[in-house]
């Protein structure tokens, strides 16, 4: 049951209805109610009494973005499962087993793009990928992905903080008009630009939380050095209010 979309009493009272029913084949009827806290106030009362005398033959998985939206009295009910986000090495990794076992080939920078996209989901990663390798007609590519995604180039990020330290503001002009020609989203680029700000402060504060096979390593570490920590702050800074 999808509570988004289904949160009448009449919905939970069928399902109530079907909960009473055994399973035909199998031990247990399993039942999952996705974004729970969407429920109404009314349905959550008609819910509550099955809840705390369930059937022995059903088991119920409550799934939620949102626990704080459901009722007190709901929730002591409940056994809970806070699922943590994958971390992004992990499903880059797990994307790669899989392209090699199909034999489709790929590079490490795309990938790191998808898993980053997915923001810790396993199954938008695997969305993304099937999108990638259609896009891709089969191969995956960095700058197909960035296509795909509506990705800024990072080659124009970094050329920025680069003449921002030559203190060349004839460049920095030119690269902007270049990234406007280019019909590129500043919002993204002011975002991916305060992303890689704090990428350098932790090049400069923690050097080996920069693996070195982060896509441009060399770049980021140069500019660590380059650039003085508070400057670094004052930047992105200026990049969070700029995109405000």
């Amino acid at each position: 049951l999808d509570a988004a979309s289904n949160n009448s009493v009449d919905d939970i009272r069928t399902l109530i209805d079907q909960v009473r029913i055994p399973p035909q084949i199998g031990k247990y009827k399993v039942y999952i109610i996705d974004e729970v806290h969407m429920l109404s106030t009314a349905a959550f009362n008609s819910f509550l009494k099955t809840l705390e005398e369930p059937p022995a033959h059903v088991k119920f998985v409550l799934a939620t973005t949102d626990p704080q939206k459901i009722p007190i009295t709901v929730l002591s009910r409940c056994l809970q499962f806070n699922l943590k986000q994958i971390p992004q090495t992990q499903i880059a990794g797990h994307l790669k087993n899989i392209l090699a076992q199909e034999s489709i080939p790929c590079d490490t920078p795309s990938l790191q793009l998808v898993a980053r996209a997915a923001q810790g989901s396993m199954r938008d990663a695997l969305s993304l990928l099937d999108q990638a390798i259609a896009f891709g007609e089969g191969k995956i590519e960095e700058a197909g992905v960035r296509d795909m995604l509506g990705i800024i180039d990072q080659g124009y990020l970094f050329d920025l903080l680069e003449a921002l330290v030559q203190r060349d503001g004839a460049k920095l002009l030119s690269l902007a008009d270049e990234m406007e020609a280019q019909c590129l989203s500043f919002d993204s680029a002011l975002q991916d630009l305060a992303a890689l700000l704090h990428r350098i402060a932790l090049a400069q504060t923690v050097p080996q939380a920069i693996s070195e096979d982060t896509p441009e390593y060399a770049r980021i570490v140069a500019l660590a050095k380059s650039l003085a920590p508070d400057d670094v702050q004052l930047f992105y800074q200026i990049a969070l209010h700029g995109r405000g």
